[in-house]
């Protein structure tokens, strides 16, 4: 025995990347090496299979320290390795005592912050009473009209300790004064105060489409209270404006577009505040960013740090100081990347996010319960999102390494290749007249359009697969039970409680309306009527003159990445429903089955993907034995499945057999040859099924010939 270390590398010659890439060739025998071995984002930023030092020179220290400029690798010198991110969970439940005990149970089992997202009424700046709101109550979070709903739903919780953070749209100015009038009730003082306002009129105009007011003033009443708010609670720890990337994010941005628009948008806010009198340095510390992540883990790394570097070097031109240039990010699981279908696998999805968002440095984390998609979450869905955090945090320790991508050859390749294809289009925006002319001139729209479109014929091709979706789909899964709340019974209440809070008012919404012209006392005259008894609808009215110069575009679409081929289970689903059973498609497998079962199970998970049963068997030994049990079986559609030298023998012959056995579409797994493929087009094959091929259209067109949609 020794105690010498065992240097294995000694035994073997340095080698260079030029010595592998000759190796490579060699192996790809002239095959184009950036065809076979390099993939390439959305964004044409080339991903290599292999990263050396030659990939990112390190000499300078490019990314610098944790804490210091640019901030690549965080914002702090310690990240979260002293106490960890903050644990964030989302409320949007309308039944507020559901959402009171999901608080009291999150906060009872670690969670460190809450984010509120009001319904749609709200977010119109409608009571839940108004008869305009019929439709809007409930749809999508609380519906918090007056102070005593604010109280009840947050009676429990300790304000001078956990921070809340909103999410009420275009109504995001009078929601934070409702807020900070329940801090003036509770008695939280200046310095106690915890949360953030996320005013962020820009994005809710991509979102919705609609702003109460001009852009102008929206600006004007998002810099008024961030004024206010710097001066209120000089620790910090209340931020008012927000840029939430997730209206960009989930109409299908690529993650260039994602920070270009999110860099855009807080150049427009710094203008704003500087405009209303705010220092820069104060004006930086007003906002936090908010992004969605994805699957892609690499992306999403490099997306927050990318985000940090760009926000460090756009203060640094606006002359902050180097402690104001460091980012405030939250980080929350996309809502494109989530599936109602085998929903299971959303738990690896907002895993996934959570992971990425944790290693890239992400000040605060929310990961989506896995049945987001499908309605209000369930207890045992929150549970499972909250411990996800906990238990990459507190069992993985994931928080304890500083900046883990840090000197990672491909990770700070990725970063700065990310920055400087986001930097490109954050100046085409800038040259264009900034985010507000991008957004309403639909610009931005169609950028997103296309990048969009390509996503879609990637996921319509498996080229960029969804498991349980386009890939290894259950059509056995059994229907998630849901629980979500009866919102007509739910708004009676609410109306009753709103009759009582008017009949005890003593508010008088003129003083908000005087204010409104000033802008500078405008918070400050909310927050009084609130307490006096105003309600939400009462305020925005008063506020914004009733939407006299409201601004209208056409906002975002939202779309997720499985509502396509999720559209043709729904349709498979529906004929279940009316006939007692689904589309079906005949396993016409030839030859013993160590020839037809490659292909067969392809064929089978290429199918099921669109709702179609497949009927198999273990295989024909003639065409006549095939076309009998077709024709027994009841389909109208077949897939002949087994290899190229069954198919030599028996597809031509199969296949007009089972056209006169009466199928309608007859596909084959595989891709022949051409001359082949014009024999077996001539002997009654429809079409041809292989990798690469449209599967999404291929579907749809099945779906039409079988009558179960129309194309």
């Amino acid at each position: 025995m020794t105690d010498a270390p065992m240097r294995f590398a000694e035994d073997f010659a340095p080698a260079s990347h030029a010595d592998w890439m000759a190796l490579v060739e060699k192996a790809l025998d002239g095959a184009p090496f950036d065809k076979k071995l390099v993939s390439r984002t959305l964004d044409g930023l080339a991903i290599q299979p292999l990263y050396t030092r030659e990939h990112w020179p390190a000499e300078g220290d490019p990314s610098g320290m944790p804490g210091a400029m640019p901030f690549t690798r965080g914002r702090k010198p310690l990240a979260q390795a002293d106490s960890g991110w903050d644990i964030r969970q989302l409320h949007a439940n309308p039944d507020i005592a559901a959402t009171k005990a999901a608080i009291a149970d999150d906060l009872a089992n670690s969670v460190t912050s809450l984010l509120l997202r009001l319904d749609g009424a709200g977010r119109a700046g409608l009571d839940a009473d108004d008869p305009a709101a019929a439709d809007l109550f409930g749809q999508g979070g609380l519906s918090l009209s007056s102070m005593a709903a604010w109280d009840a739903v947050l009676s429990d919780v300790d304000l001078t300790k956990i921070p809340v953070a909103l999410q009420a749209g275009p109504q995001a100015p009078v929601v934070a004064a409702m807020l900070t009038a329940l801090w003036c009730q509770r008695g939280v003082t200046e310095t106690n105060a915890k949360g953030a306002f996320n005013v962020d009129p820009l994005g809710a105009l991509a979102e919705f489409g609609r702003l109460p007011t001009s852009i102008e003033t929206a600006l004007g009443h998002m810099a008024s209270l961030a004024e206010k708010t710097a001066q209120t609670f000089p620790t910090g720890q209340v931020t008012t404006v927000g840029v939430d990337s997730a209206a960009y994010y989930d109409a299908g941005a690529s993650e260039a577009q994602d920070l270009a628009c999110s860099m855009a948008t807080a150049v427009a806010y710094l203008r704003a505040m500087e405009e209303a009198g705010l220092p820069i340095d104060d004006a930086c510390g007003q906002i936090a960013f908010s992004f969605s992540l994805g699957t892609d883990q690499y992306l999403n790394i490099a997306k927050l740090r990318a985000a940090r570097l760009m926000w460090a070097r756009i203060t640094e031109a606006c002359e902050a100081s180097e402690p104001a240039r460091a980012a405030r990010i939250h980080a929350v699981t996309a809502g494109r990347v989530l599936t109602r279908r085998d929903p299971w696998v959303n738990l690896l999805r907002g895993t996934m996010a959570c992971f990425s968002a944790a290693v890239a440095g992400a000040n605060s984390i929310t990961v989506m319960p896995h049945d987001a998609a499908l309605g209000q979450p369930s207890p045992l869905a929150r549970r499972i999102a909250r411990n996800t955090q906990l238990i990459l945090q507190e069992e993985s320790q994931l928080n304890r390494v500083i900046d883990p991508a840090g000197g990672s050859w491909a990770l700070e390749r990725l970063t700065e290749d990310l920055a400087g294809a986001a930097w490109v289009l954050f100046q085409d925006i800038e040259k264009g007249g900034g985010m507000a002319q991008a957004l309403t001139s639909g610009r931005i729209a169609e950028q997103i359009a296309e990048v969009r479109e390509a996503r879609r014929k990637d996921i319509a091709k498996r080229k960029a697969p969804i498991t349980g979706i386009s890939e290894f789909p259950n059509l056995a899964e059994p229907a998630p039970e849901l629980a979500d709340p009866d919102l007509d019974a739910l708004r009676a209440t609410a109306s009753a409680d709103l009759a009582a809070v008017r009949e005890d008012s003593t508010a008088d919404v003129l003083s908000v309306e005087g204010a409104a012209e000033e802008l500078d006392a405008l918070p400050t005259e909310i927050a009084t009527a609130t307490i006096k008894g105003a309600t939400l609808g009462e305020l925005v009215r008063a506020s914004t003159r009733d939407g006299a110069d409201a601004i209208d575009i056409a906002p975002l679409p939202s779309y997720r990445l499985a509502e396509d081929f999720e559209a043709l289970r729904d349709a498979s689903d529906a004929v279940q429903e009316a006939t007692g059973a689904r589309p079906a498609m005949f396993m016409a497998n030839m030859g013993p089955i160590a020839h037809h079962t490659a292909r067969a199970t392809f064929a089978r998970n290429f199918f099921e993907a669109g709702g179609i049963e497949c009927q198999t068997n273990t295989g024909f030994k003639d065409a006549d034995a095939c076309a009998l049990a077709f024709r027994e079986s009841g389909a109208k559609a077949a897939i002949i499945c087994s290899s190229d030298k069954v198919y030599e023998e028996l597809a031509e012959p199969t296949a007009r057999a089972l056209k006169a056995a009466g199928c309608k579409a007859l596909y084959l797994a595989g891709r022949p040859a051409p001359e082949v493929k014009t024999a077996f087009e001539a002997a009654g094959i429809d079409h041809f099924i292989y990798m690469g091929c449209d599967v999404l259209g291929t579907l749809q067109g099945l779906h039409a010939e079988l009558g179960v949609t129309s194309r």
